[in-house]
């Protein structure tokens, strides 16, 4: 894919300070430091390495990346390590694709309490799949499965909602034998939207009467616990949306399309159109008219606006395992599940390498030497270093 003429880092460079001017007293640090981060990504500010084909000599100097996890030109590398260690962990079989979304009217109250209720999107839904997996009455099976956390819709505006990756079928309860799904129906979908809604709102009565829960702005009436008691009572009498996608593939599909969703960002550098007089315009599909793809345009602040509100707290882990596939028990699990479908060692599928190939005849390319933002400074025959594109404080 070429590379984007316009990217999150230039709307950033152009507006950032302006955009803090006005509103960082309501944004945190973190939000200060993901939109430094953006700015001087492969920029001299990181500093470079010089890197050489081990086939034909060819030398090429690159900056270095911020590896900030909300940065939109950092996931592609982080995205090859990730799938390149989940290879071994995918089973013979079809997967299926589930996704739990929280109610729009959890999303104000999400955003006060992100640590909180992100954790408790997470457990709430994966204790539900464990559940209904094993009651005999649905499949009986103890299931495994991978969950990644997203908290955007195309538009930007905020829409948390976990994906999850889960094999056609499980191990039986008493460890016997491996219990297939049927391959076009996994769990249904309307028991899931139930148990999801009476666990997490159990859970977030809970959250309340720990005095956990932040109230600011609008939602300070909610302080008044028979106002807490009327939210709940409102998000009871409506249906969950939970989505059930029909499967895909064995594992020869399952890494390109965990590629699509693990190390995604609230908006890619190629979904840019346009900045010009200060307003941001960028590619969306409107799902609620077929998934058109339309064309948004907002203003710079507007856009900062949106992208910063999907910045996650620092340490929130937003991909997990869970049941089989939890991290103390995977490599065992694995190995059981591996010799009841009667295969062994990893399954094949497409290889995905993560080591830089080089431009003219494709061979390894290996890094020589490291350099500092200082050392390139005196390197101007090799590397001219533009300042303006090295902090978000250049203007």
């Amino acid at each position: 894919m070429s590379r984007p003429t316009l990217e999150v880092a230039d709307i950033v460079r152009a507006s950032g300070n302006r955009f803090w001017e006005h509103y960082g007293s309501h944004l945190a640090w973190q939000h200060r430091k993901v939109l430094d981060a953006i700015v001087r990504c492969r920029t001299a500010a990181l500093g470079a390495h010089r890197d050489q084909c081990t086939r034909c000599g060819h030398q090429a100097i690159s900056y270095n990346s911020c590896r900030n996890r909300h940065c939109p030109r950092c996931q592609g590398n982080a995205r090859s390590h990730w799938l390149a260690k989940r290879r071994a962990e995918l089973l013979p079989v079809s997967y299926f694709h589930i996704v739990f979304t929280l109610p729009h009217e959890l999303s104000a109250l999400a955003l006060q309490n992100k640590r909180l209720l992100y954790d408790l999107l997470f457990r709430a839904s994966a204790a539900t799949l464990l559940e209904l997996a094993g009651d005999p009455k649905h499949l009986g099976a103890d299931i495994g499965f991978l969950g990644v956390l997203h908290t955007w819709g195309q538009n930007l505006h905020h829409h948390p909602h976990i994906h999850y990756v889960v094999p056609a079928g499980g191990l039986a309860l008493d460890g016997s034998g491996w219990i297939l799904s049927s391959r076009r129906f996994f769990l249904p979908v309307a028991a899931l939207s139930r148990v999801f809604r009476g666990k997490f709102v159990a859970r977030l009565k809970q959250l309340f009467l720990q005095h956990k829960l932040q109230f600011h702005g609008s939602l300070q009436s909610l302080v008044d616990p028979r106002c807490f008691r009327q939210f709940l009572r409102q998000l009871f009498q409506q249906d969950w949306v939970v989505y059930a996608k029909p499967p895909f593939g064995g594992p020869e599909h399952v890494l390109n399309y965990l590629a699509r969703y693990t190390h995604r960002v609230a908006i890619s550098n190629h979904r840019l159109v346009a900045f010009q007089n200060d307003r941001v315009s960028f590619r969306w599909k409107d799902y609620a008219h077929g998934g058109k793809q339309k064309i948004m345009t907002v203003s710079a602040d507007e856009f900062l606006r949106r992208f910063l509100i999907h910045v996650l707290p620092k340490g929130l882990v937003r991909i997990r395992h869970f049941g089989l596939f939890a991290n103390r028990r995977r490599g065992n699990m694995l190995a059981r599940c591996r010799a009841l479908l009667g295969v062994e060692g990893c399954t094949t599928h497409p290889d995905i390498t993560t080591q830089l190939r080089c431009p003219v005849c494709t061979g390894p390319m290996l890094v020589i030497e490291r350099m500092t933002s200082s050392q390139l400074l005196f390197r101007s025959g090799l590397i001219l270093p533009d300042p303006q594109r090295c902090s978000l404080d250049s203007s």
